[in-house]
């Protein structure tokens, strides 16, 4: 049976694939709960969302915030019972041409909310979710969690952590009525990589990436990987030799541009 949520959370909604998902969604009968930081950014995106005829509210929130995200959350699903919340706000950092190590305040940023963040959007949800025996949790990874990229440890590391966190939930919450999905995108056309210097095979737009996620939470899969191709082709690097593929890698023109989050706001 296809699942048809009608109460949506999505965080990182103001711009990307949150962005997208929530043009994705958004229907007569729907209702949407978009969460970031940005409040003009997000009420750009609910105004879109209501042109199509959902019911689009913003919360305003910051996901390394764990106090605020756990009132915001549970006040949300007091009022309105989620049947999907999708742990989608992150960023990016690297290594500049050049560099040898990253920014130690940039690499905590970007734990603090590739990370923690999910932890702090799925963990007061569990709960409610599981006392109603329905509904999804979707966290997006990346197919970059699946082999160490030498300039970027720290997004590598927080996405393959995420990958980790979605997989040893699943089979719990799968017990009691409530599946999760984990969302392993390859290079999509998002402000997150807009200024990012390296080759990026078969990139997609949001809009792209918001279809193939729907589709893939509509049937409630486990894993929802695109491109194919690029993931297989990340995984072959992962049985080859390593000092091979570490030759390759790092022979490669890749600029990352380097956050300025930090750990807290």
């Amino acid at each position: 049976m296809s699942f048809s949520p009608r109460s949506i959370l999505i965080t990182g909604a103001s711009s990307g694939i949150g962005r997208a998902l929530a043009r994705e969604y958004a229907a007569a009968g729907v209702r949407l709960t978009l969460v970031g930081r940005d409040a003009a950014r997000l009420e750009a995106v609910a105004a879109d969302c209501r042109a199509k005829g959902a019911v689009a509210e913003i919360g305003q929130v910051d996901v390394r915030d764990r106090q605020a995200m756990h009132d915001f959350l549970r006040a949300t699903d007091a009022k309105h019972p989620l049947d999907l919340v999708v742990a989608n706000a992150g960023i990016n950092t690297g290594l500049p041409s050049g560099a040898l190590a990253e920014d130690p305040e940039a690499v905590r940023g970007i734990f603090a909310i590739n990370l923690l963040g999910v932890f702090n959007t799925v963990e007061p949800l569990i709960e409610p979710m599981a006392a109603r025996g329905k509904g999804v949790i979707a966290m997006t990874g990346s197919i970059a969690a699946i082999r160490g990229l030498p300039y970027s440890p720290s997004y590598c590391a927080t996405k393959a952590a995420v990958h980790l966190y979605a997989e040893s939930l699943r089979g719990t919450l799968a017990r009691k009525g409530v599946a999760v999905s984990l969302i392993v995108p390859g290079f999509v056309h998002t402000a997150l990589n807009e200024n990012l210097v390296a080759p990026k095979p078969l990139a997609m737009t949001d809009e792209q990436a918001a279809r193939k996620i729907r589709r893939g939470l509509d049937r409630r899969k486990a894993n929802i990987i695109f491109p194919r191709l690029l993931y297989w082709g990340a995984r072959l690097t992962t049985v080859l030799p390593a000092r091979l593929v570490d030759f390759f890698m790092v022979r490669t023109n890749v600029d990352v541009p380097v956050t300025r989050e930090r750990m807290t706001s």
